[in-house]
């Protein structure tokens, strides 16, 4: 049986080259552009939301493995959370790619934690974090581009 490690890189690659929500979302209510100038990740963020509630959230755009799937498990875990929980998973998603997640929490971000590894690759984090940050400023309600330089 592969080991944790084998499995995350799987699920990593799985999203990377079929990622989910991998479209442009018409009527969306808020849109934000991400750009990694370090590898060239450029992804855009299409939000929508209902009051509170992310409705639906898709997003478009090339980059690294990482960064890719990083995006398209993002997108699968924050449809019909509110603009709270979603701030909440960001910092929690930022701590965990970062290094500074407990063992604990780990394990309550689900799919996500398939990313713990990032932090191992110091350089990696800002491709992991790209998607995230560009969701971190739409839900702001900024429309401003986001660059991880």
């Amino acid at each position: 049986m592969p080991n944790l490690r084998e499995l995350y890189q799987e699920l990593i690659l799985e999203h990377s080259k079929h990622p989910r929500n991998y479209r442009v979302l018409e009527g969306a209510t808020h849109t934000v552009e991400g750009f990694n100038p370090l590898c060239g990740d450029h992804f855009t963020i299409y939000l929508e939301t209902d009051g509170e509630v992310i409705r639906n959230i898709t997003f478009q755009g090339s980059g690294c493995a990482i960064s890719k799937s990083s995006a398209s498990v993002m997108t699968q875990v924050l449809k019909g959370k509110t603009k709270a929980e979603a701030e909440n998973l960001f910092h929690r998603f930022h701590d965990l790619v970062t290094g500074k997640a407990r063992d604990n929490s780990v394990e309550a971000l689900g799919k996500l934690a398939v990313f713990s590894g990032v932090s191992e690759f110091p350089v990696r984090v800002k491709c992991a974090t790209l998607a995230w940050h560009a969701l971190h400023e739409a839900l702001a309600g900024k429309s401003a581009g986001v660059t991880t330089e």
